[in-house]
């Protein structure tokens, strides 16, 4: 039995702690989970979880990924549906479709995609936005 000290809190965390894809691991395939997940190294596949997804700044994903919240400071190539925050560092390269409520760019990320944002009962659409650089304005392709 864990005293109160002792049980893991995190929430969508097996075991206390999230998935883990470590540097330097390369993997092709499809993911699906209900529990956080880090990539820190290459995914080349999908990712469906109801927890959050966090791609670190050397992790890379290809593919679709479908989750609730997602933090990236890696690079994404593919489509990105997240039902609530989508989270740019200012590393972040993302090409591709991105679905989002809400959204996060700090500057000098880079965001090539087709973006929707969902929300409070309308629907906004850009088409191909590009963001980089510090102050530098939004190129349309």
């Amino acid at each position: 039995m864990f005293s109160d000290k002792q049980k893991p809190r995190a929430m969508n965390e097996v075991g206390g702690q999230p998935n883990r894809i470590e540097k330097n691991t390369k993997i092709k395939g499809d993911i699906i989970s209900e529990a956080d997940f880090r990539i820190d190294g290459k995914l080349d596949g999908n990712v469906k979880t109801s927890g959050k997804v966090v791609i670190g700044k050397d992790g890379y994903i290809h593919g679709k990924v479908e989750c609730v919240n997602a933090d990236i400071e890696g690079s994404f190539n593919g489509e990105l549906l997240v039902s609530d925050l989508l989270s740019l560092k200012s590393s972040a390269v993302i090409e591709g479709t991105v679905s989002v409520s809400k959204l996060a760019v700090e500057p000098g990320a880079t965001f090539n995609a087709s973006c929707t944002m969902k929300g409070s009962g309308s629907a906004m659409s850009s088409n191909s936005g590009s963001f980089k650089g510090k102050n530098e304005p939004a190129k349309a392709s």
